[in-house]
């Protein structure tokens, strides 16, 4: 396989010379990058991704982190950052863990694995990771961007949502539309963004005069496995709640389809609400009521903001996103029931 030292060699110029003919990096005469460019036809030439990166001192790759390469939270975000990045000229290169167990290690072995990869940035989605796992970045550090997390030494790199509003928006709407007894299944009680949702949801609840403390409750793990085992678990104890708060849409659509089959109508019988506003809430049956999270708008600023810091572009960055909630069909109001 031929190499850019034998298209220097054919060419009959230096190394460096033959590197900025195929990078276009510097000032070469016409001649020359005639000379070039017939070498590299009759060698048949290709440089390779690494040979381009140790030319020009730049991979054109982002590193992206995620807890899970798996449902249909993720696969949305990965979408975005593969289009915005393939429209500027680079690519991405995906680290993902394999679960909940151990997901701290998980992180920080997938952090090491992009940097040893010499991503120019990194995109880092999970929460996992404390203020001094960072330093696994090592210069890659000030071309990271944390999304949906915060860590204090780095602020300004740092995009995320506003749960504690998103959790206050969910009670908020139950109790606009009469509900009171009220079902909590919550996300992973480890992770900071779940915690948050909680907080803030049973904060709206206690200030309405609810006794939280009574509130029938279940910790799952934002899969439709754990919806539908947790609903399964509702029905099982009796209790005849009005209303499931569901911490995110995959436990939703698990719960309403146990619930499908148990024979309980949403929202006639027992209303359902949901939190992300994912694909899944728009196109399940009934159509769920979410709190939406401006997940679109999170990442393409932290995009913006990355690229700013590996490539010293100028693109606009935002760091307030609206949280609102979507109504469709699966919450009643009961207000006005007797």
């Amino acid at each position: 396989m031929a190499t850019i030292k034998d298209v220097a060699r054919l060419a009959g110029v230096g190394l460096g010379t033959a590197s900025r003919a195929i990078n276009g990096s510097g000032p070469v005469s016409p001649a020359t990058l005639e000379r070039v460019q017939k070498a590299i036809e009759e060698l048949g030439f290709r440089p390779s991704h690494a040979a381009r990166a140790l030319l020009s001192g730049s991979s054109k790759m982002i590193g992206v982190y995620i807890p899970a390469l798996s449902g249909t939270f993720f696969t949305p975000i990965l979408q975005i950052i593969d289009t915005e990045l393939r429209a500027a000229g680079l690519h991405m290169v995906v680290a993902f863990g394999v679960g909940l167990g151990d997901a701290r290690r998980q992180a920080i072995e997938g952090i090491e694995f992009l940097v040893e990869r010499g991503c120019d940035g990194l995109i880092v989605m999970t929460s996992a990771l404390n203020e001094d796992d960072l330093a696994v970045a090592g210069s890659r550090l000030s071309r990271l961007v944390a999304l949906n997390h915060g860590f204090a030494t780095i602020p300004d790199q740092c995009f995320t949502v506003d749960h504690m509003l998103g959790g206050r928006l969910a009670a908020r709407t139950l109790l606009e539309n009469g509900h009171r007894d009220i079902a909590l299944l919550t996300g992973p009680m480890v992770l900071e963004d779940s915690i948050a949702r909680i907080d803030g949801f049973i904060a709206e609840l206690a200030a309405a005069g609810i006794d939280t403390a009574a509130m029938w409750r279940r910790e799952g793990d934002f899969s439709p496995a754990g919806g539908w085992t947790a609903a399964r678990e509702l029905v099982a104890s009796g209790r005849k709640p009005t209303a499931l708060f569901c911490a995110n849409d995959e436990m939703a659509v698990g719960a309403l389809s146990y619930f499908q089959e148990a024979g309980i109508r949403v929202p006639q019988d027992l209303s359902v609400l949901a939190y992300d506003d994912t694909p899944s809430a728009e196109y399940a049956a009934p159509r769920l009521t979410s709190v939406r999270m401006p997940w679109q708008q999170m990442t393409l600023n932290g995009i913006n903001a990355l690229l700013n810091l590996c490539y010293d572009l100028k693109r606009p960055v935002e760091r307030e996103f609206p949280v609102t909630v979507t109504v469709r069909a699966s919450v009643a109001d009961i207000s006005k029931q007797a």
